[in-house]
Formats: C-alpha cells, structure tokens, sequence
C-alpha cells in the first residue's frame, strides 16, 4: 500500500512541476510587445530578466577611442516570441525589443583575484521594431536608472540607428556579437553581405 501511495505521490508532484513549468513557457510566449504611454514615450520594459538572455560584452566600443577608465558591462535580452521567430527564419519580426542593460565593472571585492564582474546599475538601452509607428522601422530608447517612460532618439535616423544600419549583421541587430544566434543567421542565410565579420567560418 505504502508503494502504491508513493507512486500515485509521486505522480501527482511531476504533474504540478509540468504544469508550471507549463505556464511559464506560456508565459514567456505571452511577453506583449512594446508598450507606449500616451504621449508616445515608450514604456520601460519590466520583467525582462525573464526573456531570452542574448549575449554580454565589456568595455565595448565602435569607435577607435575608447575610455579605459569606464569598462561597462552589457547583457543583451530579447523578449521571446521574437527569439522564436528569429530560430525558425534568421530575422526580426515586427514588435522585437532588445534591452541591453549596462553595469559598471570592478575586479576589486570579496574573494576575486583576477578578471572582472558587474556592480552598479548604469541603466538601459531599448532598441524596437515597430514598422507602423516608425517610419525607419528601428527606434532606439535611453533609460537612467529611475525613468519610468522615454521618447526615441532623435533625429529617427541618428548615430545609433545608423551604426545598426551600416554594421549590424542581421537587420539592426549585432548578431556577430552574439554566438549562437550567429550560427542561426548562417543557416538561414539571412547576414547582409556587406558586414565584415572576422570569423568567415
């Protein structure tokens, strides 16, 4: 009798652990896309921890000069159905968001002896596709650490947007940075061929 009742327990706990991780999944499917204010302002992402957790970098920089004495940390984070879709075609759909969170870097603390980890909250950059609100398709969003709301960058085509433009490897999004993703973009074919990637692979 004990054997059976551990069974039929043990049955009804993989049950409810399938069932939530269920709802999770569906969930995550869920994530809305960009939301605005009715001004305009594009409404700070919340729960984007959750999403799908793209790539990070350090001290990153597009220019030849860079500041040696602020070695930021980015996470990159793209809410989920739009990774899905990037999976099954190498691309973007409409209403992708892209959060990248910035954070300060030290290599001084606790037991660490080498190399660096993330410490302060620098804030968010937001990058959205949204082809009926934008005319250029991409708008990109600056967060501080409090902002509940920001407007796009202006003009609609400034730097950022045309860094994207000119050198991100699909659409605007900086796929080469991001590994796996890269290795979907190959198999779909979908890379502009004008961007220098330094791994031809």
């Amino acid at each position: 009798m004990r054997k059976i009742l551990a069974v039929v327990l043990t049955g009804l706990f993989m049950g409810v652990i399938a069932l939530r991780v269920s709802r999770s999944q569906t969930q995550a499917s869920a994530v809305p896309g960009p939301q605005f204010a009715t001004d305009g302002k594009l409404v700070r992402p919340e729960g984007y921890r959750r999403w799908v957790y793209v790539s990070s970098g350090l001290g990153m920089s597009y220019t030849q000069r860079a500041d040696d004495n602020m070695q930021m940390f980015t996470n990159v984070f793209v809410n989920p159905s739009a990774y899905d879709y990037f999976l099954a075609h190498g691309t973007w759909p409409d209403k992708t968001i892209f959060v990248l969170e910035l954070y300060g870097s030290t290599s001084q603390g606790s037991i660490n002896k080498h190399g660096s980890y993330q410490k302060d909250f620098m804030g968010l950059d937001v990058e959205v596709k949204d082809e009926k609100r934008f005319a250029d398709k991409w708008a990109y969003f600056g967060f501080n650490s409090g902002e509940k709301a920001a407007s796009a960058d202006t003009p609609s085509k400034n730097v950022c947007w045309q860094c994207h433009d000119a050198n991100a490897a699909v659409e605007h999004s900086f796929v080469q940075f991001y590994p796996e993703l890269l290795k979907v973009a190959r198999e779909k074919g979908t890379i502009k061929p004008t961007v220098h990637l330094e791994d031809k692979k």
